[in-house]
């Protein structure tokens, strides 16, 4: 007995989309730095929130979206890091004292 159009459709949109997200992950694509990202995101928001594009035009944007939000995400996690890093005082590479010299 096979399952209801409906349900094999939507597994097969879900492969679609898993095998698409999978393809976007590898690309190797130039993204912009985070206050660029950070620019985009907002403008791709105003787009899909406009309601004025196509499904197709708004699968694109998301995907964009994801992208640079995980670009963002990384950079930020990068930074704390190094933040951490920095002021972590049981490291005594990244820690000297401040001489103020009064």
């Amino acid at each position: 007995m096979s399952g209801s159009p409906v349900i094999r459709s939507w597994f097969g949109c879900e492969q679609i989309v898993n095998v698409e997200l999978n393809e976007m992950n590898n690309k190797t694509e130039d993204l912009p730095d985070f206050e660029k990202a950070l620019e985009e995101l907002e403008s791709l928001v105003e787009q899909l929130e406009s309601g004025d594009l196509s499904l197709d035009q708004s699968l694109k944007q998301f995907k964009r979206g994801v992208k640079l939000t995980r670009h963002c995400q990384g950079v930020l996690d990068q930074a704390q890091q190094t933040v951490e890093k920095l002021l972590d005082t049981s490291d005594e590479s990244s820690a000297v004292p401040f001489d103020s010299g009064d």
